[in-house]
């Protein structure tokens, strides 16, 4: 079966980081026997800067669509950028001389799931919806919810045209179903490389508890209450924060953060430079605002595969998990004093059994993701 999966945002292992959501769903049909094509954008959406096309060694096919750039996360240049990338795709996907018999599409972005629509239509393909965030709602806590209707007419005849929709989270499921979707669905969290050697490595290094490390990873923008966090961190001469990514946010963050030498920023790292980071922290950090919309995000997995225990702001699946699993610890955002007694009881849990790792095994969820696609392909 030749399959086309698209996503414009993860980061790529063929520019240092490591590998993400679709490209590890790429190999996966590709381990599976499909003919695989990874469309993705130049531009690259975590460092505001223009990629270098470099192909990948062979498993599957990736083409990159041209895009103008944006540099920041909410802005009317992304609105432009994710427009030229839906109608630029559909230029490059007509030249293509092998048609798919199934796209695998990410939402977001919304504009390219109308253009594929469409072209499935043409030529008698289908299309599966793969939810990454809540769009629109997740802008509803930055513009009026009525500037938002032209998205939801979008997204409601992107999921209710889908053969398949599958989602990173329960509660994307529910939100596909709220827009009437009714076709056959799938829940696939994050998927991650598990690091083999992290339950070994936080059996040797116990936590001190006078010089506890935190980890934050991932951007630094409104979703997040990092001020916070630098805050206690501030208050407290027993803890420690690395912060590594970056965002709008993060000159603000700095500023907040003085002269503290017990916070440092690392910017993006690579996968080495990311891995050598979580292996030498005590407890990983998810400040998050329950308006975002994320259910479960990635940085939690990132987390659970170097056996860290968690502390995190957000309700809902991820506390959840944490509770199920004896992973973490939730506390009340804004609240500095919930946060360093949070901190304090996640650091004496032991996660070396992995549990809640092995829910984000990539090597499980994307063969099952296949899985999944290949069974409801032989009844469309």
């Amino acid at each position: 079966m030749t399959v086309w999966i698209v996503n414009p945002f993860d980061n790529l292992p063929t520019e240092g980081y490591r590998p993400q959501r679709y490209w590890l769903m790429a190999e996966a049909f590709a381990a599976a026997g499909h003919d695989v094509t990874l469309w993705t954008q130049d531009w690259s959406h975590a460092k505001k800067s223009r990629r270098e096309e470099c192909p990948p060694d062979g498993a599957f096919a990736l083409r990159f669509v041209h895009v103008p750039g944006y540099r920041r996360n909410i802005c009317f240049r992304r609105i432009w950028s994710h427009w030229r990338f839906a109608r630029n795709w559909v230029s490059a996907a007509v030249r293509m001389a092998e048609r798919p018999q199934v796209i695998v599409v990410s939402s977001p972005p919304l504009f390219i799931g109308s253009e594929v629509r469409r072209f499935c239509a043409d030529i008698g393909a289908k299309y599966v919806v793969d939810i990454m965030d809540a769009w629109p709602e997740t802008f509803e806590r930055v513009v009026p919810k009525w500037s938002l209707c032209w998205m939801r007419t979008i997204a409601a005849g992107n999921y209710r045209g889908a053969a398949g929709i599958t989602a990173v989270t329960r509660s994307y499921l529910e939100l596909a179903r709220r827009y009437g979707a009714e076709c056959p669905m799938h829940l696939c969290y994050h998927g991650i490389q598990l690091m083999q050697d992290a339950p070994a490595v936080k059996r040797s290094r116990k936590p001190n508890p006078s010089c506890l490390r935190l980890v934050y990873i991932g951007n630094m923008s409104l979703s997040y209450d990092l001020a916070t966090v630098v805050d206690a961190v501030k208050s407290d001469v027993g803890l420690m924060l690395d912060l590594a990514g970056s965002g709008p946010d993060e000159p603000s963050l700095r500023e907040r953060a003085a002269c503290c030498r017990r916070i440092r920023f690392h910017g993006y790292l690579d996968e080495e430079g990311l891995r050598s980071l979580l292996s030498s922290a005590d407890v990983g950090v998810v400040p998050m605002f329950d308006e975002s919309c994320v259910g479960v995000p990635y940085k939690l997995a990132d987390y659970a595969a170097a056996g860290l225990p968690v502390v995190s702001s957000l309700h809902g699946e991820t506390a959840e998990l944490l509770s199920r699993y004896n992973a973490g610890v939730t506390y009340r955002v804004r609240d500095v004093a919930a946060f360093l007694d949070a901190v304090r009881r996640a650091a004496c849990l032991d996660c070396s059994d992995m549990s809640l790792a092995k829910l984000f095994d990539s090597s499980r969820l994307y063969r099952e993701y296949v899985g999944f696609v290949c069974s409801k392909s032989a009844i469309w």
